[in-house]
């Protein structure tokens, strides 16, 4: 599958945040649902005066509804003239338009070769969840989910290792027709800040629908207690989802950061991915 820039066009990166409570995720959704790439698609026709021109965003990881990101990327093709016209003004016109609860960091021409989905080598997420009796801070209430049992750290820490390394996560993945299930998690750990708040963070080179949100339900299980630390890996290796395991709801979930390659290895990165998994997310 080619993913050559067409003649006349040039490829631009974003870099991206946004607080995900009032979007209906990251993918344009028909029906006049709101969401974060109808936000910045809209957002570049206006400040680049292009009318009804399309401009299609494609995003290294498309986040659901009321899960945030700190450190999202997208790339987006535009006429060779339109970004010569704007590259200098750009992203300040795009903070003067967007909607507060979505900003644009970095406007950049990309590397040959750069693809924000293909050529990632992986994305970093954490869930963030409250275990005080008294509940979770007013000001965190968005981003920080109340778990109203004591959670252990500790065990969870354990059964969060336990998940490491290249498996099949059907067990843990809302499954999509003719989407691999396999992806490989490259670290996964839990721990608790100084304020109280526990932070389970995953890396892995991507994340099948509902994973992340999936193996923290595992993961809040066998905190409170309600199951042992070999639970999830238990789990894991039956390979059919489990009724006990239920997906936590988004508002905990930020999406932190999204790597990549040096320039002169996202062709080849883009197309390894290609090749092995055609439906990253």
């Amino acid at each position: 599958m080619s993913d050559d820039v067409a003649v006349g066009f040039v490829r631009v990166r974003l870099d991206l945040s946004y607080d995900g409570t009032l979007f209906s995720g990251w993918a344009r959704q028909a029906g006049g649902r709101r969401t974060v790439q109808g936000e910045v698609e809209e957002a570049l026709r206006t400040v680049t005066r292009s009318g009804e021109a399309a401009y299609d965003l494609t995003v290294a990881g498309r986040t659901d509804a009321g899960v945030h990101a700190r450190g999202q990327v997208a790339h987006v093709d535009l006429p060779g003239e339109v970004w010569q016209e704007h590259r200098e003004k750009l992203l300040k016109r795009l903070a003067g338009r967007l909607p507060k609860d979505v900003r644009v960091w970095g406007v950049t021409e990309a590397a040959e070769g750069f693809n924000a989905r293909f050529a990632a080598l992986w994305r970093r997420y954490v869930y963030r969840v409250g275990d005080r009796p008294g509940g979770v801070d007013p000001l965190l209430r968005n981003h920080v989910l109340w778990h109203d049992w004591e959670l252990d750290v500790d065990v969870m820490d354990a059964a969060a290792k336990s998940l490491v390394g290249e498996h099949d996560f059907a067990a843990y993945a809302k499954k999509r027709e003719g989407a691999s299930t396999v992806r490989e998690i490259f670290d996964f750990g839990v721990r608790r800040r100084d304020d109280g708040v526990i932070e389970i963070e995953v890396r892995a080179d991507a994340f099948c629908h509902n994973q992340v949100r999936s193996m923290v339900g595992a993961l809040l299980f066998v905190g409170d207690g309600h199951r042992g630390a070999e639970w999830p890996r238990k789990v894991l290796d039956a390979g059919v989802r489990d009724s006990a395991v239920h997906v936590v709801r988004p508002l905990g979930l930020t999406l932190e950061e999204v790597a990549y390659p040096a320039d002169e290895g996202l062709a080849e990165r883009q197309l390894l991915a290609r090749r092995v998994r055609g439906t990253l997310h």
